[in-house]
């Protein structure tokens, strides 16, 4: 096989309302601690098990952070698609750090808005543009013409 892929989808909740940080650029980035739990039953006792993995979520696109600074919170529920990424550093003793992040820049990212205010699907994807969308019907059924034509 030839190529490889890195690619992550998750679905889940914000542990914490998002940080936004300015690099010395400018440019926004934003942080977001998503969790995502599975949920069992105990083949022995029956009782039902969870258990609440965190994501560090790190995005650097502009279109993306805007949304994220206008619409989502500490609880919102999240679809997100990224990469994987791992990042090492120095801490100020000199101890290596590293860390693994889901991060969402320029192509192959997504970020959709699992509820909304007006309980519709909030949706942006990120294909080289970013766009704002908001749900809703392909058509409107109230402008079909009632007669047959045949």
């Amino acid at each position: 096989m030839a190529g490889s892929l890195n690619k992550v989808t998750l679905i889940g909740n914000l542990g914490r309302d998002p940080e936004i940080r300015t690099t010395g650029e400018g440019k926004e980035i934003a942080n977001l601690s998503l969790a995502t739990t599975d949920i069992w039953k105990d083949r022995v006792t029956g009782e039902k098990k969870e258990k609440t993995e965190w994501h560090r979520v790190v995005i650097f696109n502009e279109g993306l952070v805007s949304v994220v600074k206008n619409y989502v919170k500490k609880g919102s529920k999240l679809y997100i698609e990224g990469s994987l990424q791992t990042r090492k550093w120095n801490d100020s003793s000199g101890v290596e750090k590293y860390t693994t992040e889901i991060v969402l820049q320029n192509f192959n990212s997504q970020l959709i808005l699992l509820d909304s205010k007006n309980s519709t699907s909030s949706s942006l994807q990120d294909s080289g543009h970013s766009e704002y969308k908001h749900s809703k019907p392909s058509f409107d059924h109230s402008d079909l013409d009632d007669e047959i034509p045949f």
